[in-house]
């Protein structure tokens, strides 16, 4: 009895206690069902934002490297021992200003001998010059002479020949006139009888008078008349008849001494034309020499021209010794000093410009269509921190990379105030595209369930609804969405989920996203 008291006491123990633990956790899932039902019931803290009209932006980021636009490296064109040089690196300079001096001695001995050459030059052209003038002067003096004389034989000819005609005329005129006298003198013959002897003495006298050049032919004519008249004294007929044959051979005589005398004149008249013009022709061919001193005095002047091309490639050598900087900038490489021998094409100083920098950037290929010169971006600087400074695309390469299939480009930033050094690291953040007055929610308040794109939308009196929506373009921050209308306020955060028609406490405002740009 004792035994079985012993085993059933213990049973009876655990068993209520086991039977009260079990009535307790039904009485503690009853009590936590309540309180889920509480809670599902009671309003839900939710954080909210506006719905807004704004611009959606799309950007790109990359990292970069700032450049000087212009890295200009000073190299001489002449060689030569560096005498003087004393820039550094981190030196200003001025565009203009000489930084580094060669040693010109070289270089001035030969733009003197240049000089020289070309004084000599110069000389041999004023000599050949002087001679060129009185050698035109003489040619073209004996060709006025020559061209004078052929128009004197000319001149003589025209009157020798017209002599001849006037006289061969006259002589023709002659003979016809003492043929009529002879038909006279047949007739008075006898009249002249009684004074023959004296009138043919007399006309003997006359004529040989006559001949001689001292008298005129009107005198001959007169006493071969008188003859006549005393040969009709004798012999009309016959006194007239060998006067007028004498006559008459006279003047085919007289008639063809005209003839031959005007023809051997009008003869040398010609040749004397010939003459004239031959010489004129050899004076004439004398002008070659004007041509032959032509091409001299254009083979001295081109000698002149080449002798001062020889001194301007001198003296351009001798500016040559003295290196400017080509612009205002900052020294950034020194390769020499000063007592080393410089060679052409070898760099002695680098000089960049920094009054404006380039960030250099690498687009991917995807991207490289929305991106264009004068497209605006924002840059930021590790050394920089909490500043950013805007600028612009100045530059973009159309053609990418063979490996990295990357395009270049190139970001202009003012530098002033010398803030940016070539080679410091940038971040750029370039905007590639912009759609402009859209209305937009946040990002995080766009849903999604069975039938699409949803928000939670707050109404009157804090009442959740769930609205469907068509979303569109979006950035970073924002979604372009239609169903939505601008002021209405939706849900971005909430601790637990919203159920349609459930009461929401706004506990705060959503946030604006990482750029916030209207």
């Amino acid at each position: 009895m004792k035994r079985w008291t012993y085993v059933v006491i213990p049973i009876l123990v655990l068993g209520s206690l086991i039977g009260w633990r079990i009535a307790q956790k039904r009485a503690e899932a009853l009590d936590q069902a309540k309180m889920r039902e509480m809670r599902m019931n009671a309003p839900v803290l939710v954080s909210t934002a506006p719905v807004a009209v704004r611009d959606i932006v799309h950007t790109f980021a990359d990292t970069g490297t700032v450049q000087s636009p212009q890295n200009v490296k000073i190299a001489p064109k002449v060689s030569g021992r560096i005498e003087y040089l004393t820039a550094h690196e981190g030196d200003r300079v001025r565009g203009g200003q000489v930084l580094v001096r060669i040693d010109p001695s070289q270089v001035e001995a030969l733009v003197h001998q240049q000089m020289a050459a070309l004084a000599e030059a110069q000389y041999r052209l004023a000599q050949a010059q002087i001679t060129q003038n009185s050698t035109n002067v003489g040619v073209n003096a004996q060709v006025r002479q020559q061209k004078a004389a052929v128009a004197s034989a000319k001149a003589d000819l025209n009157q020798v020949t017209r002599n001849y005609e006037a006289l061969l005329a006259a002589a023709n005129a002659n003979v016809t006139d003492t043929q009529n006298r002879i038909d006279n003198a047949n007739a008075a013959i006898k009249a002249a009888q009684a004074n023959l002897d004296n009138a043919n003495t007399k006309y003997n006298r006359i004529y040989d008078l006559y001949k001689q050049g001292f008298i005129a032919a009107q005198d001959v004519d007169d006493a071969r008349a008188a003859v006549s008249v005393q040969q009709s004294a004798l012999e009309i007929a016959q006194g007239q008849l060998g006067s007028a044959a004498a006559q008459k051979d006279a003047a085919v005589q007289q008639a063809g001494i005209v003839a031959n005398k005007g023809k051997a004149d009008i003869e040398a008249s010609r040749a004397k034309l010939e003459q004239a013009e031959a010489s004129l022709e050899f004076a004439s061919a004398n002008t070659a020499q004007k041509s032959a001193y032509a091409q001299s005095i254009a083979a001295l002047k081109a000698g002149v021209d080449a002798a001062k091309a020889s001194l301007r490639s001198a003296q351009a050598q001798r500016a040559d010794t003295e290196l400017v900087s080509p612009l205002d900038g900052y020294v950034t490489g020194r390769y020499m000093d000063q007592g080393a021998m410089a060679t052409p094409g070898q760099p002695i100083l680098a000089v960049q410009f920094v009054k404006q920098v380039w960030v250099t950037i690498s687009v991917p290929e995807e991207i490289s269509p929305m991106v264009h010169i004068g497209r605006p971006a924002t840059v930021t600087f590790d050394a920089l921190p909490g500043r950013r400074f805007t600028g612009s695309v100045i530059q973009l390469n159309h053609a990418a990379d063979l490996e990295s299939r990357q395009f270049v480009a190139r970001v202009i930033l003012s530098n002033k105030d010398n803030l940016f050094k070539p080679g410091m690291f940038a971040h750029v953040e370039l905007e590639v595209e912009r759609v402009k007055s859209t209305i937009c929610v946040p990002r995080e308040a766009i849903q999604r369930d069975k039938m699409g794109p949803c928000v939670v939308v707050v109404e009157k009196g804090n009442k959740a609804r769930r609205r469907p929506v068509t979303t569109g373009v979006s950035d970073d921050s924002f979604t372009a969405i239609e169903g939505v209308e601008p002021g209405e306020s939706v849900v971005t955060l909430s601790a637990f989920p919203v159920r349609d028609g459930m009461t929401v406490i706004p506990g705060g405002k959503g946030k604006p996203g990482k750029r916030g740009k209207r």
